[in-house]
């Protein structure tokens, strides 16, 4: 009986030693990655950062926007280990739950209007007046892909709102339509 309890706890010990040494392996193998372009200056940084880590592993990183990244995977059925998305509602409305047990919003960010001092009216668009300058002839504005990006379509519900809250009732459709066809859209 005494041989026996010596055999199970060295069988005990040996089990739990093999069990913390495979627990402790370093990560090894390829995470792959699909994110929204928007979010390629923060995921490039956290891919040195982790391979740094884990030179083991080498992360592979897909940029496009993110309904893309989510029917890559959905529509496409392409592996992926991580998908970070610009908008958390793509997850929930594309990959959940048959693709996705999770969805941990980690970030945020802002909308805003964008130019340069070559901007034609750089000199007078203010807080005020913004509207009004994206309205006039000549003046060409853009935005990413509405049916590929997060910040597509929202920047369209931006002029939307700025219809109501500035009472421009109809401004987006007649004045803003036409410039959106002069930009290349880019999912983002």
């Amino acid at each position: 009986m005494k041989s026996f309890r010596c055999s199970l706890a060295l069988f005990s010990t040996t089990l739990f030693l093999f069990c913390a040494t495979v627990a402790l392996a370093e990560p090894q193998g390829v995470l792959t990655i699909f994110h929204a372009g928007s979010l390629s200056v923060p995921m490039a940084s956290m891919e040195k950062a982790f391979e740094r880590k884990y030179p083991e592993v080498d992360v592979q990183r897909e940029a496009s926007g993110s309904q893309k990244a989510a029917r890559k995977i959905s529509d496409l059925g392409k592996p992926c280990d991580i998908m970070a998305s610009a908008d958390y509602k793509v997850i929930d409305k594309l990959l959940r739950p048959d693709y996705s047990d999770n969805n941990i919003r980690f970030a945020s960010n802002q909308m805003v209007l964008c130019y340069t001092d070559q901007s034609r009216f750089a000199d007078e668009v203010d807080v005020d007046n913004w509207t009004e300058i994206l309205l006039k002839p000549g003046v060409i504005w853009g935005h990413s892909a509405p049916d590929l990006d997060p910040c597509g379509y929202r920047a369209l519900m931006v002029l939307q709102l700025a219809e109501k809250h500035y009472n421009l009732p109809g401004s987006t459709e007649s004045n803003c339509q036409p410039a959106i066809g002069k930009c290349s859209p880019q999912g983002g």
